[in-house]
């Protein structure tokens, strides 16, 4: 059983400030340690549910945040940036059991994090009228292979946005934020939970984990620089909207993923 497994940093515990998510700031190396600490509880779960094989994608910012010295033999880990549309699910394809989504946060726009985002700090992503997160262009793009999302920790506004899409994930809440301040829970928690959550979800059938894509895709870029929408609405197929919006339409979700790779 192959198990893919993404990871990000906003919606580790304890995250609350971006520096604290930046590569070459002390602040951000309690963090890491903790990213890598809840990566480990969920390879672990996920082995101890029948995973035999594992690729762990370190997916925030340079790519190149987690200690892979304790990884299984079984598990490979894909480091720095492809380039390719997939993103932050790179790597994955039809030959996965079930993906799994550590330390993801709140979309763009979001009031439930202050380090919600989605993609890019300086604009945020529509589709099909609705902000969209990380973890709902993610689930698409694994859907784009037949596989499933089966766990996703972060925190509680993202959280309860995934009960939304499909209430058979399981999912775990890190941390809750208000205003630019988070209320954590324990970082040993989240660990325990994780590790005993993740095997549960290993065991959920996969036709209950499914999200079905849309049959069509209109994609709303709003930049916070005007010449940047500018610049990026002669992207081809993609039109120039008011109020610094580039707008997209295809019923290809690849389509989806590879004009967020090149305009955001």
């Amino acid at each position: 059983m192959k198990v893919y497994i993404s990871a990000d940093l906003e919606g580790i515990t304890g995250t609350t400030a971006w520096i604290e998510t930046e590569l070459n700031s002390q602040d951000i190396q309690p963090f890491l340690k903790q990213m890598t600490k809840e990566v480990e509880a969920a390879i672990e779960g996920a082995i101890a549910g029948g995973a035999t094989e594992i690729l762990l994608k370190d997916a925030h910012d340079s790519a190149r945040n987690l200690d892979i010295s304790n990884l299984p033999i079984n598990c490979k880990v894909l480091r720095g940036w492809t380039g390719e549309p997939m993103c932050m699910v790179a790597g994955l394809d039809e030959s996965f059991d079930r993906a799994i989504f550590i330390g993801y946060h709140s979309k763009g726009g979001s009031h439930r994090n202050p380090l919600a985002h989605t993609l890019v700090v300086n604009a945020d992503v529509k589709i099909n009228g609705e902000y969209v997160s990380e973890f709902l262009i993610n689930t698409y793009a694994a859907a784009l292979h037949g596989v499933p999302v089966a766990f996703v920790s972060g925190d509680v506004g993202l959280t309860e946005e995934i009960k939304i899409v499909n209430e058979n994930i399981i999912t775990f809440a890190t941390k809750e934020g208000i205003g630019s301040a988070t209320i954590n829970v324990s970082p040993g928690l989240t660990i325990e939970e994780t590790r005993n959550l993740v095997e549960k979800a290993m065991r959920v059938d996969r036709d209950l984990l499914q999200v079905n894509l849309p049959e069509k895709f209109i994609v709303e870029i709003i930049y916070r620089d005007h010449a940047r929408a500018y610049r990026n609405s002669f992207y081809p197929g993609a039109t120039y909207k008011p109020h610094n919006k580039v707008e997209f339409k295809t019923d290809d979700f690849y389509e989806v993923l590879r004009v967020l790779q090149f305009l955001t």
